[in-house]
């Protein structure tokens, strides 16, 4: 199975954010190709979620949100800070929608 390149794929993300009337940004570039991605999606301050990837049992990509609630978004930065720290190569996504919305077109497993 061919992989999109990560930048394709994160610049195909924040297209979709932002025909949604939402604002979307690259907080962290990673490596361009094969980069891991989290989303944050940032509701208000104090609501904030964050989605992660994660493979199902056929090896698709499906996305998890993070934490069962939605988070107060000093605690979404700072889970973010120490994953970059293990991985040099994570690209971190904001989108800023007050509907909460993630635009993400795989499967999303919110808990």
């Amino acid at each position: 199975m061919m992989q999109v390149r990560a930048d394709f794929w994160v610049d195909a993300l924040i297209r979709r954010a932002e025909s949604g009337l939402a604002a979307a940004y690259v907080i962290r570039r990673g490596d361009e190709h094969a980069g891991a991605v989290l989303v944050k999606v940032v509701k208000s301050r104090e609501v904030c979620r964050l989605f992660v990837p994660q493979r199902d049992e056929t090896g698709e990509r499906i996305w998890v949100q993070h934490s069962r609630e939605a988070c107060d978004e000093r605690e979404i930065d700072e889970y973010c800070q120490r994953r970059v720290r293990s991985d040099p190569d994570l690209w971190i996504i904001e989108i800023e929608d007050r509907q909460g919305r993630h635009f993400l077109t795989e499967p999303v497993e919110e808990i």
